[in-house]
């Protein structure tokens, strides 16, 4: 094999090819091994570190390694990835502890007397839970797991259920803290702690308008949300109802207000608020006397699967973009968009429905490492502020986790489900909230302020 290398690295070298045709037929073929990797269905880490070595080293030798293998250190380096342990670890104390089980009993009894009130208690519950956990598939099999039957048992429509449940447990990853955030801060040398509160808007316009969407559309369906019986809100009298309300929010909203309020407030950096956190969520699981040693001992286990899984993308998306960027991919592909003469905003509406179509087909984080690299450089050309930039693109990537046919959270739906619930029922259920974040997504992007005017007053 090392011989057949050795004879391509050789032809390469000798093939009269003028350096940069030779650079584009090096970048074709990066992006090429990468194509055909994950058609055979291979892992996405492997793919961009196993394309970025070869044609590295097809490129340069054993030069081509070493810059493969530096990027891939000096990502190791970086600060602010500190946090992403930490807020993984917080978010399974959480998962852990059943913070959700209580405020979404008392919630789902105070709004039960309304159409579409237990559909509201999933998305309020879903938007508190996600801020403090910040991981999909923990949000999504929570509230799946503690709603879906409920809806399913009360009469509400399984497409509405599910496309609820699906919605609501996707606003982890883009309401703060969220190990996005944190990946997309750190690749874009953007500050974290800025991004966080830039994501804030747009998360609660998401949650905002998918309770006008489900009070809507249980307006006119009432038939789709029932409201909860007279003899099922008799167990519950109604000043208990709002008394557990309030009691059950209180603690997860101490945890929100002290990991965010301390980093607007300049006392503490991301990667320090996430040990706070994680600190202040385990104590939630004591009081809540959910702690014990087999607890601790399987977060623990999952937060070092669930690290260990982002980190190895990340790496491998790191020796396959140092490549990328030693054979002026982001320079090539930037003066062939600005010679395409489609203007500032037609290269913003590629990138977004580039990164809208591969998320039916691959998860977050391998967008970002795969667009990031491209089209950031061709932004910065036209002027774009980063920030505003990352966090509509947050707001977008809501949508990789919902649209078909290989979303996260459709398939984490469809393994609480019955049997006798088809996976095209969820299909249908989240379209509708798919077209609300690209309606969201859209204001964000006309209406800069949007996302800015928060960051603006964060501590220096």
């Amino acid at each position: 094999m090392s011989a057949i290398m050795e004879q391509l690295q050789l032809l390469v070298a000798n093939s009269g090819i003028f350096a940069s045709d030779l650079a584009v037929i090096m970048i074709l073929a990066l992006f090429g091994l990468m194509v055909v990797g994950l058609v055979l269905g291979q892992e996405l880490a492997f793919v961009l570190g196993g394309a970025g070595v070869l044609i590295g080293w097809v490129a340069w030798g054993d030069p081509g390694v070493t810059i493969a293998m530096t990027k891939v250190y000096d990502q190791m380096q970086s600060y602010s990835m500190v946090a992403i342990p930490m807020f993984v670890l917080m978010a399974n104390f959480l998962t852990h502890s059943k913070v959700a089980d209580g405020l979404f009993e008392s919630i789902r009894y105070l709004f039960g007397p309304l159409k579409g009130g237990l559909g509201l208690a999933v998305i309020l519950v879903s938007t508190v839970f996600a801020a403090t956990t910040g991981i999909v598939g923990a949000s999504v099999v929570t509230m799946g797991m503690l709603s879906l039957p409920i809806l399913l048992r009360s009469g509400y429509k399984p497409s509405l259920a599910c496309g609820m449940v699906c919605a609501g447990g996707s606003l982890g990853i883009l309401i703060p803290p969220s190990i996005m955030l944190v990946s997309m801060g750190s690749y874009a040398e953007v500050s974290v702690g800025k991004i966080f509160f830039a994501a804030i808007t747009p998360g609660l316009m998401l949650s905002l308008c998918y309770i006008i969407y489900l009070m809507v559309v249980c307006r006119i369906h009432p038939d789709w949300g029932p409201a909860m019986s007279a003899e099922e809100l008799a167990e519950m009298p109604l000043k208990k109802r709002i008394s557990g309300s309030l009691i059950n929010l209180i603690p997860p909203l101490i945890l929100i207000f002290g990991v965010l309020g301390s980093i607007f407030g300049g006392i503490a950096t991301p990667t320090e608020a996430a040990g706070i956190g994680a600190v202040f969520s385990l104590i939630l699981a004591i009081f809540y006397k959910q702690f014990s040693l087999k607890m601790l001992y399987e977060s623990l286990i999952d937060t070092a699967k669930t690290t260990a899984m982002v980190f190895i993308i990340l790496f491998g998306a790191a020796a396959f973009t140092g490549v990328f960027m030693s054979l002026d991919g982001d320079q090539i592909i930037a003066d062939w968009v600005l010679g395409m003469g489609i203007g500032k905003w037609g290269a913003f509406a590629i990138m977004m429905i580039i990164m809208f179509f591969l998320g039916m087909f691959i998860d977050w984080l391998g967008i970002v490492m795969i667009v990031f690299p491209i089209f950031l450089p061709i932004m910065d050309t036209f002027g774009f502020d980063r920030l505003w930039l990352v966090a509509v693109i947050a707001t977008l990537l809501q949508t990789c986790f919902m649209t078909p046919p290989f979303g996260f959270a459709l398939f984490y739906v469809k393994g609480i489900l019955p049997g006798d619930i088809k996976i095209q029922e969820v299909y249908k259920g989240v379209t509708p909230f798919i077209i609300i974040i690209c309606i969201v997504t859209v204001l964000c992007a006309v209406f800069p302020p949007l996302v800015t005017w928060l960051p603006s007053l964060l501590a220096a």
